[in-house]
């Protein structure tokens, strides 16, 4: 399934390394649709059961899958709870950090800037020594880049990466 889609992403990402967050978004949208239908014929279940997943940008690929869990689901909730406000921009390396995806159990609200929007995933964009940032789309596909207050270190620890 993902030959031609993960080979259309990678030729992407070679190609556009400036236009980082459009890539990744672009990624995103080719790839959540493919991922939530997996995993709801493979395991037979909901929204709660679509896994966890680090993307190495770096390799232009999905490194790990672990189980959703509600441990990871409280992970994301609260990072949501702690948006502080639209990001102005995204000038991410483009030769570090992961891009996490946590399907959330039910459509949740966040508020993103002026508006609020219901998302059914939660994006991590972690990158050392950058300012982490969460992405989320509304039920129109519509992304919006989010800065956060919250502690993303036990997270981590969690996804041993």
């Amino acid at each position: 399934m993902t030959d031609f889609k993960g080979d259309f992403v990678m030729n992407m990402l070679k190609m556009y390394r400036k236009h980082f967050i459009a890539v990744i978004a672009l990624f995103l949208c080719l790839m959540i649709p493919a991922a939530a239908g997996a995993a709801m014929h493979d395991e037979g279940g909901g929204a709660d059961q679509r896994p966890v997943q680090a993307f190495d940008v770096v390799q232009g690929k999905v490194v790990k899958s672990v189980p959703n869990s509600p441990e990871f689901q409280g992970y994301a909730k609260s990072w949501l709870n702690g948006v502080t406000g639209l990001s102005p921009k995204l000038s991410a390396d483009d030769k570090c950090g992961y891009v996490f995806r946590i399907p959330l159990d039910q459509p949740t609200a966040v508020k993103a800037g002026n508006a609020q929007v219901m998302t059914q995933d939660v994006f991590l964009f972690y990158c050392p020594k950058k300012p982490q940032l969460l992405l989320v789309f509304d039920e129109n596909r519509k992304p919006y880049l989010l800065t956060f207050k919250g502690n993303i270190k036990p997270f981590l620890k969690a996804m041993d990466l």
